[in-house]
């Protein structure tokens, strides 16, 4: 019998969303279908000591001491830090290594929350945006989706900024909605970075919003894997899905968000563990599918 009974692991958690959803998750998960026994959660962050440091903030977390959710208060749930940064190849390669060695017997949820809104717009800014929010996120579910085991969920945080509304022209907003791959996304991602290069973004209908455009990519590209996993769905189960938080009060959102990070935490939250049926391939905000 293995020490835990569910493996989880939250990317981007040593603070704002990403903290919310791992302290929501150690809330949840008792009272969760997916609860079969001690739950471990990954907390992943590049940074050792604020990562750490967010650990002890969980730990000594009033709600949490009077829940009795985590393990030393006699509750279910244990939260261990892990190094990764989801922009570096290598990083993503090495958990995935890690997590295969330490728990062969598979994991149950991952959360892409990780990601990067720089100041700016111009081709560094794109190229080290994409690289970080898409790329990034296109490795971790790559490497880790086939650590899932049946029954499992993977969630990817996108944004309601990555919404196919007017920002785009028609065409562009079609090649997004008729994508089916993910090389189809990620020809798309291509011809942004691209079209940015040579300072022809808008003449060519996209927006000047590195950060607007990786999220789209990410709604897309989790839907096409979300399409891969179907094909072998009765064989594994594994839900694939992509969420909105909303518009929360972060760093990221420079504190101007009108929901608390726990209220964010909610649809991710609900995505890992929660009762969703059978759905996926979807984009949800505010706890219900929503149309990209």
């Amino acid at each position: 019998m293995p020490q835990f009974s569910r493996i989880a692991a939250v990317t981007g958690a040593n603070k704002g969303i990403g903290l919310a959803i791992v302290r929501n998750l150690a809330l949840q998960y008792p009272s969760s279908a997916f609860n079969n026994g001690p739950l471990l959660i990954y907390l992943c962050a590049r940074d050792k000591g604020r990562g750490e440091d967010a650990v002890k903030t969980l730990e000594d977390d009033a709600q949490l001491k009077k829940a009795k959710a985590l393990v030393q208060h006699g509750g279910l749930t244990t939260v261990k830090y892990h190094g990764l940064d989801i922009s570096k190849t290598k990083s993503i390669l090495d958990f995935a290594g890690f997590l295969e060695k330490e728990h062969p017997e598979g994991i149950d949820m991952v959360v892409n929350n990780a990601g990067i809104a720089m100041n700016g717009f111009d081709i560094n800014v794109v190229k080290e945006t994409l690289q970080c929010n898409y790329y990034g996120t296109l490795t971790a579910t790559r490497s880790l989706l086939p650590l899932i085991r049946p029954g499992g969920r993977l969630v990817n945080l996108s944004s309601m900024v990555g919404h196919l509304n007017s920002k785009y022209s028609e065409e562009i907003r079609t090649a997004f909605a008729e994508s089916k791959t993910v090389d189809d996304v990620t020809k798309l991602m291509e011809s942004f970075t691209e079209a940015v290069d040579q300072g022809k973004e808008q003449e060519q209908g996209w927006p000047s919003a590195a950060y607007a455009v990786s999220k789209s990519g990410i709604t897309g590209m989790t839907r096409a894997i979300a399409l891969e996993v179907e094909e072998r769905r009765k064989e594994s189960g594994v839900l694939v899905n992509s969420c909105c938080p909303g518009y929360v009060n972060t760093d990221m959102t420079k504190h101007r968000g009108s929901k608390s990070v726990d209220e964010g935490a909610q649809t991710p939250v609900l995505l890992a563990c929660g009762d969703i049926g059978t759905t996926s391939g979807e984009f949800w905000q505010h706890e219900e599918v929503i149309d990209w």
